[in-house]
């Protein structure tokens, strides 16, 4: 487990953060943990990418990573999974955000990319209130549309 740069101030001990930050990357996602990663994947983001804004709220422990998980068994889905974390890797984090243009920050959120571009969003708003199912239907009804 990569820990986070010695200069990075955290707000969570990462030992309670591994786990979701593993609920991810088990599904292929591959962290970016600092802002220089976030650059290197979106300089040349050719294909769909989906970027996941994870967080240690309880609606993305009990509805966003579940419903992110079922959407991964769809056989249409983004060819490059990335996720950073709310509260914990900052610098990524908010140079991530960055490249949501137009959109406010939320967290725990997805992003679906084209060729480096936005072009789907999920926010908190839209995962709160929902289940996984619901949340795993609307993100395969954008991998339908954007990433084939």
């Amino acid at each position: 487990m990569r820990q986070p740069a010695p200069t990075q101030q955290t707000l969570y001990d990462e030992r309670f953060i591994a786990p979701m930050r593993k609920e991810l990357t088990d599904l292929g996602f591959q962290e970016m943990r600092t802002a220089e990663e976030v650059d290197a994947q979106f300089k040349d983001a050719p294909g769909t990418m989906m970027v996941v804004v994870n967080s240690m709220c309880g609606c993305a422990a009990g509805r966003a990573r579940p419903g992110i998980a079922l959407a991964m068994r769809h056989p249409v889905r983004p060819g490059i999974l990335r996720t950073v974390f709310a509260g914990q890797d900052r610098e990524a984090t908010e140079r991530a955000r960055s490249y949501f243009v137009g959109q406010p920050s939320s967290s725990p959120s997805v992003g679906l990319f084209k060729d480096g571009k936005l072009v789907w969003m999920m926010h908190r708003y839209q995962i709160e209130g929902r289940d996984a199912p619901e949340i795993s239907q609307e993100l395969v009804a954008a991998f339908e549309t954007h990433c084939r």
